[in-house]
Order: C-alpha cells, then sequence, then structure tokens
C-alpha cells in the first residue's frame, strides 16, 4: 500500500480539492484506495457526503486497526471508501502526546489496510503539530500544494526547514503549483523559476470556478465534469504522482 498525504501549512490552497479527485483517479479495481479525513473541520467528508458515525470519534482513531476499520465508509464510487473526519479529531494533538510513541503512532494503527488498499490518502489539517509529524513518518509520498506567490514559498520554506531540523526525510516532499492564474505576472515568474526544482511536478492546477462549485455538487469534478480544464490537470497531476510513487518502489 502507497500512502500520500497532501498537506499544507497554509490553508486555502486546494489541498482538499486536490485530496478528494486524486483519491477518485486512484481508485479502480486493480487499486482500491482509502481517503482519510485528518481535518476536524471535515471537507472531504462533506464532498463525499459522508459523515461519521455518532459513536466515533478521536479516541477510537488513535485505537487504531479494529476501530478504524469498522468507521470506514464506502462513498458512491466503486474501489473508493473513505474514513470520514469528526469534530473531536481537534484534540487529535493532546491525545497524541498522551500516547506511548506519539511519532509513530499513526503508522502502527493503520497495520491492516494494506491488506485492502493499494493507495491511502490522508487530507490532512493546515498546520503543523504532532499529528502532522506522525503523518509525515507514516507517509510515503508528501503531495503539497502551493500557490504561485512570495508568501506561499516562504511557507513552502518552512516546511522544508522543519524536516531538516527534525530529521525527517525531505525526500518524500513534492510539489505542485495550485490555484495558478496565467494572467498574473508574479505568478508566471514563479512556476518559471521552479520549472526545473526535482521536488516540483510539471503539472499546474488553475485556478478554475469549477473547483469552486465542488462544494456545490459535492462529488469530485472528475466524475462530474471529466472534461473540463482543471479536470484534466487534475488526471494529469496523478499520472506524475503516480509514475513518482513507482520509481520510488
Amino acid at each position: 500500500m502507497k500512502t500520500i498525504a497532501l498537506y499544507s501549512i497554509k490553508g486555502g490552497v486546494g489541498k482538499t480539492a486536490a485530496a478528494v479527485n486524486l483519491s477518485f483517479l486512484a481508485a479502480s479495481p486493480s487499486t482500491p484506495s482509502l481517503i482519510c479525513d485528518l481535518d476536524p473541520q471535515g471537507a472531504t467528508s462533506f464532498y463525499f457526503r459522508i459523515k461519521a458515525s455518532k459513536k466515533y470519534n478521536s479516541e477510537k482513531f488513535l485505537k487504531g486497526n479494529e476501530k478504524i476499520i469498522r468507521n470506514i465508509k464506502a462513498t458512491d464510487f466503486e474501489h473508493l471508501d473513505l474514513l470520514p473526519s469528526d469534530m473531536s479529531y481537534r484534540n487529535l494533538d493532546i491525545e497524541l502526546s498522551e500516547a506511548k510513541n506519539p511519532k509513530k503512532r499513526l503508522a502502527k494503527n493503520l497495520e491492516g489496510l494494506e491488506e485492502e488498499y493499494q493507495y491511502l490518502f490522508f487530507d490532512c489539517p493546515p498546520n503543523l503539530t504532532l499529528l502532522s509529524e506522525s503523518v509525515f513518518r507514516a507517509s510515503d509520498l508528501i503531495l503539497v500544494p502551493i500557490i504561485p506567490t512570495t508568501l506561499s514559498i516562504r511557507t513552502f520554506n518552512q516546511l522544508l526547514d522543519f524536516f531538516r531540523q527534525s530529521g525527517l526525510n525531505t525526500g518524500k516532499i513534492v510539489c505542485f503549483f495550485s490555484m495558478e492564474e496565467k494572467r498574473k505576472t508574479m505568478h508566471r515568474k514563479i512556476i518559471e523559476e521552479y520549472a526545473d526544482d526535482p521536488i516540483m511536478l510539471n503539472q499546474t492546477i488553475p485556478y478554475s470556478s469549477d473547483v469552486e462549485k465542488m462544494g456545490n455538487f459535492r462529488a469530485p469534478l472528475n466524475a462530474v465534469h471529466p472534461a473540463s480544464p482543471a479536470a484534466k490537470a487534475y488526471s494529469n497531476l496523478w499520472d506524475e504522482v503516480r509514475n513518482r510513487l513507482k520509481s520510488r518502489a
């Protein structure tokens, strides 16, 4: 099983939209996939029209294995399941800090899922906490959306600094430019500046009203409007991500 974390310190960068569409694209008869919504705001769960059971909470999530498997729900799309979020996830960092081996707890809790799934996606909350570090250690690839602006680049560099200072593997990090607007000079210049950087994927995701409307139709864009420019961009992005994973096998 390959584990992919959609992560950004900064919110509002298109992280959840990417997680929803990439997990949809990954799912197939030969590659059943699971997306795990770790954000207490539950946007991924909202997009897939799924709510957590009333008895499910962050405490059960941290117990792992059977508690997690019991609360996984099928989406409306074949071969794609979801572990929904719960508002109690806002307490995950506190509960993790009280757990044994907190930085490695998430990886241990997910043991057994590889028997059911080929791909596991995390939609992570936009912060840098103990939960984030646990996700970093559990993931094969950390996919970071970056808006092509100076502030977003600065935030990304802060993430790289954190990895180095914490002894984490920066080789896990792969980025793509998100919410690109070709009419903006800054966007064009920054994308050109990073064109040859191996940490960056080639495909960008355009700023698009179609992506914004995902909140209205509550489904992956690639399921509803697969011919739209943004949907085609997500398809190309998934091809690149999949190839990166294969090259590291």
